[in-house]
């Protein structure tokens, strides 16, 4: 039969090449050689009796049978994955590996306190952490390449469970001496399109910002091709405009420059709600929704 003849290699191989577009990208997260991984995949097109991707000068893109063929081998791994998780589930809580997914803008503020009390309650725990954009976090956890997210909820995906942990309320950052800093409490109408620098697209951080704005028009605003907030706080320390911070790195003590003021917004206050998400049908809820109370403690650490 054909599905026997299909294995789990090929299938993890394909996928690493499907999200990263690129043979020797694939290779290295697949930890093989690219002439290794372009066997399995040519063996997997010959089971399947067509091509899955199309061999460019930039790399591999996907046909119309390999993004088919992605999907569901998504699927099979998961499942694959929560069947290994079954055995973990039946010993004590967080007593073994998880992948953790976390944004960008929550993770080196969030995960330093994290760690501390995953180590003080769960010793036998171990996190490996995968740091990048909600969308990638979300697709990779639905794939069984993560096993748990911490982001931004909610998420609208009707596939994964979610537990909220805490808020993060937003405050407005300006330069000392800008007619902003003087302004209290800041208000989402007195905030330019001009003046407003937000992190690049896809950052989820930026969307937050703009449903705050609702007034201001994305097209108009200064384009500064930032992946970091650290980045965008030097500049608005430097006085190249304002910007919204999460409370969370506040507290952690990221945000200190005698250039900058912050300033509260006008009740209510805008935030947004963090948490952590995980597969539907996995066997480890309990792990996540144990690893969701200790996110809550670290969030709503007092300031150091």
């Amino acid at each position: 039969m054909l599905i026997e003849m299909i294995t789990l290699r090929q299938l993890r191989y394909f996928q690493a090449l499907a999200a990263s577009g690129h043979f020797g990208r694939a290779a290295e997260a697949a930890g093989v050689s690219q002439p290794a991984l372009s066997m399995q995949l040519r063996e997997l097109e010959a089971e399947l009796d067509g091509a899955l991707v199309d061999r460019t000068s930039a790399g591999a893109e996907l046909t119309d049978l390999g993004r088919e063929v992605a999907e569901r081998a998504g699927d099979i791994l998961a499942a694959v994955r929560d069947l290994q998780e079954m055995a973990h589930a039946r010993g004590a809580v967080l007593a073994g590996p998880v992948r953790l997914g976390v944004i960008p803008s929550v993770a080196p503020y969030l995960l330093p306190r994290l760690f501390e009390r995953v180590a003080q309650a769960y010793p036998h725990a171990r996190l490996a952490v995968r740091e990048t954009i909600t969308d990638v976090l979300v697709a990779e956890l639905v794939a069984g390449a993560l096993d748990a997210i911490v982001v931004s909820l909610p998420l609208d995906n009707d596939r994964l469970a979610e537990a909220a942990a805490f808020d993060d309320a937003f405050l407005l950052a300006a330069p000392a001496g800008s007619p902003h800093a003087r302004r209290a409490p800041a208000r989402p109408a007195d905030i330019r399109a001009d003046e407003l620098l937000l992190l690049e697209d896809g950052h989820c951080l930026r969307d937050q910002a703009l449903a705050v704005c609702r007034a201001i028009d994305p097209r108009r605003l200064t384009s500064v091709g930032a992946t970091s907030l650290a980045t965008i706080v030097q500049l608005v320390a430097a006085g190249q405009g304002i910007t919204l911070v999460p409370e969370l790195a506040i507290d952690a003590g990221a945000i200190t420059d005698p250039r900058l003021k912050l300033v509260r917004f006008v009740r209510p206050e805008p935030y947004r709600i963090i948490g952590v998400a995980w597969r539907k049908r996995s066997p480890r809820e309990r792990d996540f929704r144990a690893l969701a109370e200790l996110v809550a403690a670290a969030g709503n650490e007092p300031a150091r």
